[in-house]
C-alpha cells in the first residue's frame, strides 16, 4: 500500500513539475467530416459502367493548431485516406523576425488549386490544369511573399523494375504579389534522380514553371492557373485520362534512351456569392502531354458546375455535375452528378 501511495505521489508530482515548467500553449482543435454521394458513368471504347458511389472523403480531417508564443507555432492534422488514418500535416514554424523557418510536412510552395470542384474528394481541378504539388516533408524558408522549400524527390522507375537513386533534394519556389482585389503568384520546381540498370544510368530531370491569379470583384470571383513543364509528373500530378487517374506527365525509357514528356495546362474557376446561403461556381481545366518522338500530343479536358448551399455556420452541401474527357486513343469519358455533404467543427 505504501509503495502504491508513493507511486501516486511521484506521478502527480512529476505531472505538476512538467505543467509548471513547460511553456503555456494555446491549442485550437478542429475537424471536417465530408461524405460524397455521386452517380458516376464511365464510357470507354466498347464499354460503359454506371455506379452509385458513397464514401467518406479522403480529405476528411481532424487536427489542431498550436501557438506556443509569438514566434513559435505548429500544426498537426490527420485525414481518412482510403478509410485509414493518414498524416496530412505535422510541422513547426519559427518566426525569427526577418522571416519564418518551417520544419515538417505540409503544403509545399506550388499549391494553387483555386477551384471548388468537390467530386473526387475535392478534386479542385488538380491534375487537370490547376497546380498542386501536395503535402511533403520539407524544410521551408519564407521571406515576405517569397517561399523556398527543399523536398524529398519523387522518383519513379518508369516501369523498368530497376533501382532509383537521388543525390539532392527537389526544390520548389514561389513569390506572391497581393493587391486590394488581385493576388498574383509565380513559381517553379526542379528535381533530378537516376534509374540504374547495371552499367547503364538514365538521368531523369523534371521542371515546372507556373503562375496563378485570383481576382475578386464584389460578390464575383475569377481564379486561374497555368503551367508548363518537362516530366512534370514528378513534381505535380498530371492526368490526360478521362477517369481522373494521376499517372501521366512522366518520362519513358525506350531502349537506352530517356524520352522526355512535355506538358502544359491551365485551369479556370469563376463564380459569385448570391447571399450567405448560396454560392455558385463553374470551372474548366485543360492539360496536354507529349512524349518525345510521339506522332502527336494527348489532350484532356474537365468541366463542372456546382452550388454551395449553407444551412448553418460550418454546415453545408454542394450539388455538382461535371465531366472528364480523356485522350482520343482511349476515348474515356466520365460523367458524374451528385452531392458532397460537409460539417466543419
Amino acid at each position: 500500500m505504501k509503495t502504491f501511495l508513493m507511486s501516486v505521489c511521484l506521478t502527480f508530482g512529476l505531472m505538476t513539475l512538467l505543467t509548471v515548467s513547460a511553456p503555456a500553449a494555446d491549442w485550437h482543435f478542429y475537424g471536417s467530416a465530408r461524405v460524397a454521394t455521386f452517380q458516376v458513368e464511365t464510357k470507354t471504347s466498347g464499354s460503359e459502367t454506371d455506379n452509385y458511389q458513397q464514401s467518406l472523403h479522403s480529405n476528411a480531417r481532424i487536427g489542431a493548431k498550436v501557438r506556443v508564443s509569438d514566434t513559435l507555432s505548429g500544426t498537426f492534422e490527420y485525414g481518412a485516406s482510403r478509410g485509414n488514418a493518414n498524416l496530412r500535416k505535422l510541422y513547426g514554424e519559427w518566426n525569427f523576425g526577418a522571416g519564418k523557418l518551417l520544419v515538417g510536412q505540409t503544403y509545399s510552395p506550388l499549391n494553387w488549386a483555386y477551384s471548388n470542384q468537390v467530386f473526387g474528394s475535392d478534386n479542385n481541378l488538380k491534375a487537370q490544369g490547376m497546380i498542386y504539388s501536395g503535402r511533403e516533408p520539407m524544410l521551408q524558408l519564407t521571406l515576405g511573399g517569397f517561399h523556398i522549400a527543399f523536398i524529398q524527390p519523387d522518383t519513379d522507375d518508369l516501369g523498368t523494375g530497376y533501382a532509383t537513386e537521388e543525390d539532392r533534394p527537389a526544390v520548389e519556389v514561389s513569390y506572391t504579389f497581393a493587391f486590394d482585389s488581385v493576388t498574383l503568384a509565380v513559381g517553379g520546381g526542379y528535381s533530378a534522380y537516376e534509374i540504374i540498370n547495371g552499367a547503364v544510368t538514365y538521368d531523369i530531370d523534371s521542371h515546372v514553371l507556373a503562375a496563378s491569379a485570383r481576382v475578386k470583384l464584389g460578390v464575383a470571383f475569377l481564379n486561374g492557373t497555368v503551367f508548363t513543364g518537362r516530366n512534370a509528373g514528378n513534381l505535380i500530378p498530371v492526368s490526360v485520362s478521362g477517369d481522373n487517374r494521376w499517372d501521366d506527365g512522366f518520362a519513358m525509357i525506350s531502349g537506352n534512351r530517356v524520352l522526355d514528356n512535355d506538358s502544359m495546362g491551365y485551369g479556370l474557376a469563376a463564380g459569385w456569392k448570391l447571399n450567405d446561403m448560396f454560392t455558385f461556381e463553374a470551372g474548366y481545366g485543360f492539360v496536354t502531354s507529349e512524349i518525345d518522338t510521339a506522332a502527336g500530343d494527348d489532350d484532356a479536358r474537365t468541366y463542372y458546375g456546382n452550388a454551395t448551399v449553407t444551412l448553418a455556420p460550418g454546415v453545408f452541401f454542394v450539388p455538382e455535375i461535371g465531366r472528364f474527357d480523356g485522350v482520343e486513343a482511349t476515348d474515356t469519358k466520365t460523367t458524374y452528378y451528385g452531392i458532397k455533404w460537409q460539417i466543419n467543427f
